[in-house]
């Protein structure tokens, strides 16, 4: 019944991948059409996380997270994006859609931070979706601040809008 935390290995991924997917679908569908979240799908999503942690291997982590040997959820971190390098990235925290509230999440953001320090970063920062208010009030209540730092991506063909948030490790 514990979630247990451990590094991800190479033949996590594809499942990381469907995970992910199926977050993203859960989180962002009350604000994306469903056409901007239909691609990738699971398998694509999965190939891309192959391909992202090789480039990225040696200077990014992923944890995974598994309740009764069931994969629940990962985070990935590395290298803040904007070239602070007392800073770290907090990539993304993706959890099963059933596992929301289950504590999950918090433990894989205090894992993340943990690790950050461990890399001698006193700083974390990570990009929401600005729309995302759950996921904004997570990391809210987890300590992270809105920096007024903003910038605009895609998420299939629609525009979204992300925001920065910090805080100290």
């Amino acid at each position: 019944m514990t979630v247990s935390l451990r590094p991800a290995t190479e033949s996590d991924l594809m499942a990381v991948g469907a995970l992910h997917q199926r977050s993203r679908v859960a989180a962002y569908s009350s604000f994306l059409p469903p056409e901007a979240l239909a691609d990738p799908n699971e398998e694509a999503m999965g190939r891309y996380w192959v391909e992202r942690l090789t480039w990225e291997a040696a200077d990014h982590r992923m944890t995974v997270a598994e309740r009764d040997g069931r994969l629940v959820g990962f985070s990935y971190l590395g290298p803040d994006d904007e070239g602070d390098p007392a800073t770290g990235l907090l990539n993304a925290i993706h959890l099963e859609p059933d596992e929301r509230g289950r504590g999950t999440g918090r433990a894989l953001m205090v894992d993340a931070l943990a690790a950050m320090r461990d890399r001698g970063w006193t700083r974390a920062a990570l990009w929401v979706l600005r729309d995302n208010a759950a996921g904004r009030r997570f990391y809210e209540r987890g300590g992270w601040q809105a920096t007024g730092l903003r910038r605009t991506d895609r998420i299939g063909t629609v525009r979204v809008h992300q925001l920065r948030y910090t805080r100290g490790v």
